[in-house]
């Protein structure tokens, strides 16, 4: 779960009572996408045939172009998720990340979900634990030097408030 159960008001839209502008939103499920298909390769290099992490990945780009609703995206990451479901290791975290990522318009607090799991899947796609480490360190740096100025400082304070229920991974 890495869903708090005191919500942000910062991370809920402005039509739901937040103070999430729709750009910032975006701007939050395009790093989502990009933080997912960073370790899309991992999953797909397990299950080439199966296309439903890069779709969910496609979804919310779609999504932030104004082509697809909120509920089509949503719907294909609980597809890339059921791809996820019946593997174990880096694939089965990769494939979680690009559902988090196809969950951001519906909840933009799924940003921090497909980052974690891309972080996940780095780590476990590695030897040893040392190794895993590095990897994880590694993809967080590579993760924020992606994050736009605008979301920036509400990213990491929210990686910061959240880093336990996101297996402490922004540490």
């Amino acid at each position: 779960m890495i869903l708090p159960e005191v919500r942000d008001a910062r991370m809920i839209t402005v039509r739901r009572g937040g103070t999430l502008t729709d750009d910032d939103h975006r701007l939050l499920a395009l790093w989502a996408a990009e933080c997912a298909e960073h370790v899309l390769h991992l999953f797909e290099a397990q299950v080439p045939e199966d296309g439903r992490p890069r779709a969910a990945i496609a979804a919310v780009r779609a999504w932030v172009r104004g082509e697809v609703r909120m509920m089509e995206s949503r719907a294909a990451g609980g597809h890339a998720m059921g791809a996820a479901r019946p593997l174990r290791g880096a694939a089965r975290f990769a494939a979680y990340a690009a559902g988090q990522a196809a969950c951001v318009p519906h909840v933009a607090e799924h940003d921090l979900g497909a980052a974690a799991y891309a972080i996940k899947a780095v780590r476990a796609a590695r030897p040893d634990d040392v190794a895993a480490e590095e990897a994880g360190r590694a993809e967080c740096a590579w993760q924020r030097d992606r994050l736009p100025a605008e979301v920036r400082a509400l990213v990491l304070e929210d990686q910061q408030r959240r880093n336990d229920l996101c297996w402490s991974v922004f540490g």
